[in-house]
């Protein structure tokens, strides 16, 4: 369903069972698949895809053109998954030539006036806090949660099922499973009541405990060689160990 009031251009495909309301702005070269929610004042800007039962509230502008001065109007895209809501006045703005796309997954939740830049990749059952501003480049894995108004440097890499405090500030990368905050940021240890929420055992989270004790004891090269002679290796365990060891090209934060 189409509200007159509305502008989308002939080039743009619409799905099926769409509910597109007054004043929106749909430009060419955009997707929109089945069963999402348009809401009034919002724009989807060209180069823009988006999956399956996605809600875009009021105000919202996805798909514009990157904030990065070496932006010359190369064919980029913003990739959307299914079933992610996309709260007012949020920005999600298409890569550059450096990535050549940004990638948002499913499930996601993004608050009031959040910012995703160019370039950067989003996974899935991702919360965005209300005014947090993700610069490009950057990744957030799986299951992160970000507070309200947390400012991410360029190229930081976010782990899975981690939890940033509000209002912090990241300058390095966030390894898998814990929690992050104070000022300067550091590891606040680890995630316990996110990882029970989705299953982890209290063996697994004794396991991911053990491993950040012997990581942050001392310096973390040394810490990782205990792990690997003390630890039994557990999925989690070498998901860590991978983060710091291959993954992070920004260092992760201290303690």
């Amino acid at each position: 369903m189409t509200n007159p009031l509305s502008y989308i251009h002939p080039g743009a495909k619409i799905g099926e069972n769409c509910i597109i309301e007054p004043f929106v702005y749909i430009e060419d070269n955009v997707v929109i698949g089945d069963n999402c929610h348009i809401m009034a004042h919002s724009s989807i800007l060209s180069g823009t895809r988006m999956g399956n039962n996605n809600r875009v509230f009021h105000g919202a502008v996805v798909g514009g053109i990157p904030q990065d001065l070496k932006f010359v109007g190369e064919d980029t895209t913003l990739e959307i998954g299914d079933n992610n809501t996309i709260r007012e006045n949020v920005t999600l703005n298409r890569g550059t030539a450096s990535k050549g796309k940004t990638v948002i997954g499913n499930n996601n939740l993004f608050m009031e006036n959040c910012h995703i830049g160019h370039d950067s990749v989003v996974g899935n059952n991702c919360i965005i806090g209300n005014s947090t501003k993700i610069a490009g480049e950057v990744v957030i894995n799986d299951f992160a949660i970000l507070s309200a108004c947390v400012l991410v440097h360029q190229f930081s890499n976010l782990g899975r099922h981690i939890m940033v405090q509000g209002g912090s500030k990241i300058s390095k990368d966030i390894p898998p499973f814990v929690i992050a905050g104070r000022e300067p940021v550091h590891y606040c240890g680890e995630n316990i009541v996110g990882l029970r929420r989705r299953g982890f055992s209290n063996d697994t989270i004794n396991g991911i405990h053990n491993t950040y004790r012997l990581i942050y004891e001392g310096t973390v090269s040394a810490g990782i060689a205990k792990v690997k002679e003390t630890m039994p290796m557990t999925p989690e365990i070498e998901e860590i160990i991978d983060f710091v060891e291959n993954v992070s090209k920004r260092g992760i934060i201290g303690k």
